[in-house]
């Protein structure tokens, strides 16, 4: 029989295909030299309704329903493919119009940061969400984290207030600021308090949560920092200077505060780890055809044009009136209209202006001096540092002493941004955030392997070596911001398979278990948000949760999706993924997946064996009818049907997998 999508119903088993499914299951039988206790009284064959396909198979639409979206802001045209949406809920009134940021899971809750504050949600019905509460306290970038009653919410902005207050901060210096890590409580989730809160002398623009499996009393929390070091008059103990010019310097570091969990009043800073020692400039990559025209053409209408970090760029409009309007303060024209003059007196400027904002050559001809990401996945001690230049990897045992075990740089890579483990910890996964997330780079002349994901194994030594690239299939337009962006493994037992958000790209579900080959086997996306400019719309992140796959879109609030069958994903692998229960989960904490005992976790190891031919076709119907046996109350199969596979083992293409199936099968029957 040949492999198909088409979907079995109850009508095969009918008339003569009944009759010969007797037969071919007598023989299976009978070759297996199992009892006759191994059959109950249906004996017509189990029968996928959508056959598994390899990977290799895989047949994506065409053409790409993705390409050519109608653009809109709250009716955007939309693609999907193998994915059911939910729910779309809107952002609450105070949040409309304004970025939303990344997301954390508690219970049945989902908080959602916001440049405003933290939104609530309950998903207890993810075709329903209610909003539970809807924390207004601005601070770019929000990102949240949350461990047991505690919530813990990144600022670095520069008019992030300590009250809260939406007035923003007008001077340079101001001990009303706020910027580092906000600490609530949420033992009420509908009422937050704000408990405390730890400055840092570059604010946080992420965070990472690392529950230690040794200390049940406190956690830890690696602060990424990205903005300028702070006045000292704000924030004493603040140095912006080279470590070998002052060892107290805020640059090149990172930071990790311990929390007490029975009193995050006194949390603090512990340490300042600078795990950049060493590390050179990083290769880089010049702009991409595209981007080249642009800055010819922007240069050719009179546009203000820097290099920053090697690379020529437009300097925005808003910036541009601002700096003009301070030469022309400085040249005393009062008149309100720039002349030829005050634009050359600026263009002049601009190369120190520059340098001072972004630390000069010097500073340039370095390696990273932050991260922008560090995933922690303390089951493994190891943590993925997503850092400028560079990809990490850290040794995270000691959790206040985060030790660099080793380093990796491509030159096809712009700006290291976030990191994924497989669940076995042998491979990791970085992203590309080429252009910062604000510009289209998904365009059908950019390069493969710029923005996109580095793929890599990590060997017996924890040493990274580089496999393959992945990246967003699907062509976006010149309206649409699209790199890769933050995502999550989704637990299908035995495969590495994620899902990630591509900002205007959208989501992208995404096959990796064989690392040198990645394949997309799903997806969504909307037409751009603006029909005749770049607006602000896309994912900000993605990730799964007990059974949702749930999306933060920067623009229009929460999408809830769920997994839908397909050739490349079975319905027995979804249902095995949606038996593992988790009690939170942060953007930057990766836990690891334990499966359950199960007859859907058997019965997705035997559709990966059918679609990986890791056994006979006789072997898999065995199983198959074996299975539903038992599960009829049989269980006396399961031994049987254990010790034959466990037997075909060795002859295996998938040996392990057969060995792993023959295990869980030997489990059922213990229960």
């Amino acid at each position: 029989m040949n492999r198909s999508d088409t979907k079995w119903t109850s009508s095969v088993r009918l008339g003569s295909a009944k009759l010969l499914g007797m037969l071919v299951l007598a023989v299976v039988f009978g070759a297996y030299g199992c009892s006759s206790s191994m059959v109950d009284d249906d004996m017509s064959p189990v029968v996928p309704e959508i056959e598994p396909k390899p990977m290799s198979e895989v047949t994506p639409p065409s053409p790409d329903p993705r390409v050519g979206l109608e653009a809109g802001l709250f009716d955007a045209e939309e693609a999907i493919w193998n994915l059911n949406m939910l729910s779309q809920t809107p952002p609450p009134e105070n949040f409309v119009g304004v970025t939303n940021s990344d997301l954390a899971f508690k219970d049945n809750y989902v908080f959602q940061g916001n440049y405003n504050g933290v939104i609530v949600w309950d998903v207890t019905n993810p075709r329903s969400p209610e909003l539970v509460v809807d924390y207004l306290c601005p601070a770019s970038q929000s990102d949240v984290s949350v461990y047991g009653n505690l919530m813990f919410v990144s600022g670095e902005g520069f008019g992030g207030r300590l009250d809260c207050g939406t007035e923003g901060i007008d001077q340079a210096v101001s001990q009303e600021r706020l910027r580092g890590i906000r600490i609530f409580d949420i033992t009420n989730v509908e009422e937050p308090e704000y408990v405390a809160n730890v400055q840092t002398c570059r604010g946080s623009h992420t965070h990472s949560v690392l529950k230690d499996p040794e200390d049940d009393d406190n956690v830890f929390i690696y602060v990424s920092g990205s903005a300028p070091v702070r006045p000292e008059e704000e924030l004493p103990g603040c140095v912006n200077a080279l470590p070998e010019d002052d060892p107290n310097s805020a640059l090149f570091r990172i930071e990790v505060i311990k929390v007490p969990l029975d009193n995050p009043q006194e949390a603090a800073i512990v340490n300042s780890p600078r795990i950049f020692d060493d590390l050179e400039a990083a290769p880089t990559h010049g702009l991409a055809p595209a981007d080249l025209e642009r800055i010819e053409r922007a240069k050719e209408e009179g546009a203000f044009v820097v290099e920053i970090f090697g690379n020529p760029q437009v300097l925005p409009d808003q910036f541009v009136q601002q700096l003009i309007g301070n030469v022309m303060q400085e040249r005393g024209n009062d008149t309100g209209t720039p002349t030829a003059a005050d634009s050359a007196a600026l263009r002049d400027q601009l190369p120190d202006m520059i340098a001072q904002m972004f630390g000069g050559n010097e500073r340039q001809e370095r390696g990273p001096n932050q991260c922008h990401d560090i995933t922690l996945y303390p089951e493994i001690g190891l943590a993925g540092g997503a850092c400028e230049g560079y990809g990490l990897l850290l040794d995270i045992t000691d959790p206040e002493n985060p030790k660099r075990v080793d380093a990796v740089a491509d030159s096809n890579f712009s700006y290291w941004h976030s990191a994924t483990f497989s669940n076995d910890g042998k491979k990791v996964l970085f992203t590309d955030e080429w252009g910062g997330g604000g510009q289209p780079k998904c365009r059908e002349t950019d390069p493969y392997e710029w923005g996109a994901n580095a793929l890599f194994t990590i060997n017996d030594n924890n040493q990274m070596e580089f496999e393959s690239y992945y990246k967003l299939p699907a062509p976006q337009t010149e309206l649409e911001n699209c790199v890769a962006h933050n995502g999550s493994l989704i637990p299908v037992p035995g495969r590495e398979i994620m899902v990630q958000s591509w900002y205007q790209g959208g989501i992208s579900v995404f096959d990796w278990t064989d690392i040198e080959n990645p394949v997309e086997i799903a997806f969504h996306d909307r037409g751009p948000s603006n029909p005749d400019q770049m607006g602000s719309g896309g994912s900000w992140s993605v990730y799964w949760y007990n059974g949702m796959i749930i999306n933060s879109e920067i623009a229009r609030g929460l999408d809830i999706f769920e997994l839908e069958p397909s050739p490349y994903i079975t319905q027995n692998e979804i249902d095995a993924a949606n038996t593992v229960k988790l009690d939170y989960l942060n953007a930057q904490g990766q836990p690891m997946f334990e499966w359950p005992t199960t007859y859907a976790l058997a019965k997705a190891y035997v559709d990966q064996l059918d679609r990986n031919d890791g056994l006979s076709d006789a072997d898999i119907a065995a199983l198959r009818t074996g299975i539903r046996s038992a599960e009829r109350g049989n269980s006396d199969v399961l031994t049987e049907l254990a010790g034959n596979i466990a037997s075909k083992a060795a002859s295996s293409s998938q040996s392990e997998k057969v060995r792993t199936l023959a295990q869980t099968l030997r489990d059922l029957a213990d229960m």
